[in-house]
């Protein structure tokens, strides 16, 4: 795929087509490069910035502030992953990223609590929790949204995905990647593919999101203001019997001269409920794409590739 090629991927408008014409062109997007750019989508742009002054505002407070939140005791699901932590499947280095996850809040006494960690709060930002409850409920209702589109495109229901993700295990991710000397390393996140059925990202005011194509060239992807990169994950790769291609990402480092600003960005990963089984769709199975995958639980899933990136201790 060509950077002319690239450039001629639509960025897609939620309000300006029909659903029956938005979800042909989603898919293709999707199909053909596993990723799709996607414009009024209806996020509150007012709760979206407060957003990101509560992110600056959490990973400017010391360290051990910081870490008095630690993740590591719930496999990294929920509060404060500290610098250095995660490392791509694969990857020999470590990311040059700090993050904090936001995930779903249960009712008391709801089976899936048994998978789901509860949230973690800062005590000293009031106004944390609200905005990010509220950020969370924005995301997960576009993201039905689009799911419904993926339905249609592969065959489904309109609404078939509303029953497995029904109090998914999807995260909010707020990451920061710190000011690095004009010295450093390219990388500052490994080429990875996502776990989840789809990522929704926020774009950060610092580029470098790079993805792979089908060619092996790592191209930019620079989202219009306001609009969300989407890509495909692993388990909607695996669902669909890889008819819907998960995409290899990367962020790298920006010219020297760039190196010494903060980088921001907000992705929301978007999970099935931890005890759907991940099975391919019939619809995906054919002579020519017979099944790849054997069946297995969200759940299960979720645990194997938390271990693969360091999330999850062994034993």
């Amino acid at each position: 795929m060509s950077q002319i090629v690239l450039d001629q991927v639509p960025v897609l408008s939620l309000a300006d087509m029909s659903k029956g014409d938005f979800a042909q062109a989603f898919g293709e997007s999707f199909q053909r490069f596993g990723f799709a750019m996607v414009r009024d989508h209806g996020m509150d742009q007012r709760l979206i910035d407060a957003g990101w002054a509560q992110a600056r505002a959490f990973f400017a407070l010391p360290e051990a502030v910081k870490r008095s939140y630690d993740a590591k005791f719930n496999g990294g699901q929920r509060g404060y992953t500290a610098f250095g932590t995660e490392i791509a499947k694969g990857a020999s280095e470590n990311d040059l990223k700090e993050f904090w996850h936001v995930g779903r809040d249960l009712s008391p006494g709801d089976p899936l609590n048994d998978t789901m960690p509860a949230n973690v709060w800062p005590d000293d930002m009031p106004e944390f929790r609200s905005v990010f409850a509220s950020l969370y409920a924005e995301f997960d209702r576009v993201g039905a949204e689009l799911l419904s589109a993926i339905a249609l495109y592969l065959g489904l229901e309109e609404r078939w995905f509303d029953g497995p993700i029904e109090n998914g295990n999807s995260i909010l991710r707020l990451l920061h990647y710190p000011p690095v000397s004009p010295q450093a390393p390219g990388i500052r996140a490994g080429a990875h593919e996502d776990i989840n059925l789809i990522t929704m990202l926020l774009g950060a005011e610092e580029g470098g999101l790079e993805l792979k194509d089908r060619s092996g060239n790592w191209l930019p992807v620079v989202p219009p203001p306001g609009a969300l990169a989407i890509n495909v994950g692993d388990m909607l790769q695996r669902l669909s019997n890889h008819v819907l291609p998960s995409t290899s990402h990367r962020v790298v480092n920006p010219p020297p001269e760039r190196r010494g600003h903060s980088r921001y960005s907000m992705p929301f990963f978007l999970h099935l409920r931890p005890d759907f089984m991940i099975d391919a769709l019939p619809q995906c199975v054919s002579d020519n794409n017979p099944r790849r995958d054997p069946p297995i639980s969200a759940h299960d899933y979720l645990t194997e590739r938390l271990i693969e990136i360091g999330l999850i201790k062994k034993g």
